[in-house]
């Protein structure tokens, strides 16, 4: 009886994330002020994916 031949699936490649674009970070627009007067400055700060959560592979 010979060996029986058995065949590896392919593993698809991870799609990216639409949101960060396969990076896992997003930036911000930095705000300031009171809860009343925020004003949104010209600086920016990176921030975590929260669509992949810093993975940069799209969950869905």
């Amino acid at each position: 009886m010979t060996a029986r031949k058995t065949t590896t699936a392919r593993k698809r490649p991870a799609k990216k994330c639409t949101d960060c674009k396969g990076t896992g970070e997003t930036t911000e627009t930095v705000r300031v002020g009171s809860a009343r007067k925020h004003r949104d400055t010209s600086d920016r700060q990176s921030a975590l994916c929260l669509a992949c959560f810093g993975t940069g592979h799209a969950t869905n």
